[in-house]
């Protein structure tokens, strides 16, 4: 009997401890502490987070200034939307729109609301006409005519540079909060100064007015003169540091890295009207720059 009872109680302890171990004894400390938060959350497998960043926008919208409008690009002192980098529609410039829309679908999903001489406090109030369209991007160029003032002196400060973005960017998140930015960086005007001043006919154009805080007195070496174009430079460098940081505090804003501050425009880039803004040709340039930064997979 007694060895009839140890057998019984021996089969009834295995019983017990693979009913227990079923139901996930460990769980209790029988086989081990009890995973913390943390391992459960690795343990589990994380679903891909959705991107951000949508690059093939299906409508675009364009702010800033001369250079969005085309000026210069096929008639003297005269603005050619046509061939913006950005909107246009021509087939010698095939722009960002053309490129990610379709020549078709750009005619109709595309608009341009840069203004000839814009700055940047002009930008709230043409991100507000933008943000009206619900564009899917708005890509945005503007800085130059900050930095082309009459003198150095009038140049805009970097603070009211940098606060007047900030409200820019505010006016269209207040509109639309899921609509993308791309910034363009503003562009070298000392490298520009150096590639037109070759010509004759484009300093005569400069004396009109042409950004004269950098291209005034073109063939002027002396200190003085080397002085005021290099403290304009310095303000361009700091107006492309705001867009970059400013643009940085918005996950669906890109800036392009200072790919435009750093192109080199050759005298097949710059308008044969005044050797200053992009010709077709330079345009073309812009949407390839454009179109490379918004179509990669990372910022």
């Amino acid at each position: 009997m007694r060895k009839r009872s140890h057998r019984s109680r021996a089969v009834v302890a295995v019983t017990a401890a693979a009913v227990l171990g079923a139901a996930g004894c460990d769980a209790f400390g029988a086989g081990g502490p009890e995973p913390s938060a943390s391992q459960a959350r690795k343990a589990r497998p994380s679903p891909s987070p959705t991107p951000v960043w949508d690059s093939s926008p299906a409508s675009i919208a364009a702010v800033g200034d001369s250079i969005t409008r085309g000026f210069d690009a096929c008639t003297v002192l005269s603005d050619c939307p046509e061939v913006s980098w950005a909107t246009g529609g021509s087939a010698e410039v095939n722009s960002l729109a053309v490129r990610l829309l379709g020549a078709s679908k750009a005619a109709t999903h595309s608009w341009n609301y840069a203004a000839t001489g814009a700055r940047m406090a002009d930008l709230p109030a043409q991100m507000a006409q933008a943000a009206v369209r619900k564009p899917e991007l708005v890509t945005v160029m503007t800085g130059a005519n900050d930095a082309c003032r009459a003198t150095a002196e009038a140049m805009t400060p970097v603070a009211d540079f940098r606060a007047e973005f900030e409200e820019a960017m505010r006016t269209l998140r207040r509109a639309a909060p899921r609509t993308q930015v791309y910034v363009a960086s503003v562009p070298n005007l000392k490298r520009l100064w150096s590639q037109g001043r070759t010509n004759a006919l484009g300093k005569q154009v400069w004396k009109l007015g042409i950004c004269p805080s950098m291209l005034g007195d073109a063939d002027a070496l002396d200190s003085a003169a080397n002085l005021r174009r290099e403290t304009v430079q310095k303000r361009v460098e700091d107006y492309n540091t705001v867009l970059k940081e400013v643009c940085a505090k918005d996950l669906r804003c890109r800036f392009d890295g200072g790919a435009v501050y750093e192109y080199r425009f050759g005298t097949a880039q710059l308008s044969h009207w005044d050797w200053f803004h992009p010709s077709k040709n330079g345009q073309a340039r812009l949407a390839e720059i454009a179109y490379r930064k918004v179509t990669a997979r990372n910022a």
